[in-house]
C-alpha cells in the first residue's frame, strides 16, 4: 500500500508539472490567451516567471526526488532559461535581464564540471598506480580511488564506468583469474560467457548484414545504428570480462559483490544477521529490497542463499546510479566455502 501510495503521490506532482505547463503555454501561444494579456500584462508575465522559474523546477524536484543543493540550483536555473524560451519577448522585455541569471548558473556549473573533469585527467595516472598496488577487485578500487582524489559527482561516476568498460573490453584479455582463498567466482557453472558470445556474434552479424542495405536509403540512421552496434559490442566484452575478473572478494571483514560493470556492492561482514539458505524459501520469489549477484542464462535459477542485512547497504549501478537493500541474493560456484567463510569472520 506505501508503494502504490508513493507512485500515485508522484504521478498527481507529475500532473501537476503538466498543467502548469500547459496553462503558460496557453496564455502565450492562444488567442485566448492573447485577449487575457492584453487587460494587464505585467501582472501575469510576472506570475508566468514565477510558474516556470521556481514552481516549475520544485515540482519537477518533487517528482524526481532529488533534493540536494545542486540539483536546486540547476533546476531553478533551468527554469530561468525555460522563461526565455516561453515567454515571447515582447512581453518579457522589461524583465529579460532576469533570464540572464540562469545562463549565468548553467555557465557557472558547466564551467565546474569541466574543472572536475580537468582533475580527472590530472589524477588518472596516481589512480591507475593505486589500483595497480590495490588487492580490491578494480571494479571497487578504480571508483573508490577516483572519488577520493577528484569527487563524486555524477558526471564522474558516468566517466569512471566508461573507463572501466574500455579497460575492460580493450585492456584486460591478457588478464589472467588468480582464485584465493577468499575469493569466489559466480560464473563457471553457468553458460554466461556463452551467452555474451552468442549475443556479440548475431550483433555483429545484423550489422554487418543490415548497415549496407540501410546506408544506401537511411544513411544517417544506418550510421546512428552502426554507432549504437559497436558500443554494445564494446559494453558487452567489457562487461564480460569485469564478471569473469571481479570475483566475489572477502578481504578486511568486508564482503565485495558484483556482477561486471552493471552492479557492485561492498558489505560490511559484522552488518550480516543472517545467512537464508533454506531451499524451498529460495525457490519463493525474491523479497523486496533484495538485490541479486546471479549469472543467470538461458535456465531459471534460484540463489543458493539470502544474506540478511542489520541495516540497509548502498549498491552502485551503471553510471554510478545508487539504491539501497537489506537482503543479498547469492549464486556462487561453491556456496558451501563461501558460507563457511562469512561463518568464520562473524
Amino acid at each position: 500500500m506505501a508503494i502504490k501510495s508513493m507512485l500515485l503521490k508522484r504521478q498527481n506532482i507529475l500532473a501537476l508539472l503538466l498543467l502548469v505547463l500547459i496553462a503558460n503555454m496557453t496564455l502565450y501561444y492562444t488567442s485566448f490567451g492573447v485577449r487575457v494579456l492584453s487587460e494587464g500584462p505585467n501582472g501575469i508575465v510576472i506570475g508566468s516567471m514565477v510558474d516556470l522559474a521556481i514552481v516549475t523546477p520544485m515540482l519537477f524536484l518533487a517528482w524526481k526526488q532529488k533534493w540536494t543543493v545542486k540539483h536546486i540550483v540547476f533546476a531553478i536555473a533551468s527554469g530561468l532559461i525555460l522563461v526565455r524560451f516561453v515567454i515571447p519577448m515582447e512581453y518579457l522585455a522589461p524583465y529579460v535581464a532576469v533570464t540572464w541569471i540562469g545562463f549565468a548558473l548553467e555557465g557557472a556549473i558547466v564551467l565546474f564540471e569541466v574543472f572536475l573533469l580537468f582533475l580527472l585527467v590530472k589524477h588518472l595516472p596516481s589512480a591507475v598506480r593505486h589500483v595497480r598496488n590495490s588487492s580490491l577487485p578494480t571494479i571497487f578500487s578504480f571508483p573508490e580511488v577516483i572519488e577520493k582524489q577528484v569527487a563524486t559527482n555524477a558526471i564522474i561516476k558516468a566517466i569512471c564506468t566508461e573507463i572501466l568498460m574500455f579497460y575492460y573490453a580493450f585492456g584486460s584479455w591478457g588478464k589472467q583469474l588468480t582464485e584465493r582463498d577468499n575469493t569466489f567466482t559466480i560464473h563457471k557453472n553457468s553458460s554466461l560467457i556463452a551467452l555474451y558470445m552468442m549475443a556479440i556474434h548475431s550483433i555483429l552479424l545484423e550489422t554487418i548484414a543490415v548497415h549496407w542495405w540501410l546506408h544506401s536509403k537511411f544513411p544517417i540512421v544506418s550510421i546512428v545504428l552502426l554507432i549504437l552496434n559497436i558500443y554494445s559490442v564494446i559494453f558487452l566484452l567489457g562487461n564480460m570480462q569485469a564478471i569473469r575478473l571481479n570475483p566475489i572478494h572477502i578481504s578486511d571483514g568486508k564482503l565485495y559483490f558484483s556482477f561486471g560493470l552493471l552492479k557492485r556492492m561492498k558489505v560490511n561482514i559484522e552488518d550480516i544477521a543472517e545467512v537464508i539458505d533454506d531451499p524451498v524459501l529460495l525457490q519463493q520469489k525474491l523479497p523486496k529490497n533484495t538485490i541479486d549477484f546471479i549469472a543467470r542464462d538461458l535456465e531459471d535459477v534460484s540463489p543458493h542463499m539470502i544474506v540478511k542485512l542489520k541495516r540497509p547497504v548502498k549498491a552502485t549501478f551503471l553510471m554510478g546510479i545508487e539504491k539501497e537493500y537489506t537482503s543479498v541474493a547469492l549464486r556462487v560456484d561453491e556456496e558451501e566455502r563461501l558460507k563457511n567463510m562469512i561463518g568464520k569472520y562473524k
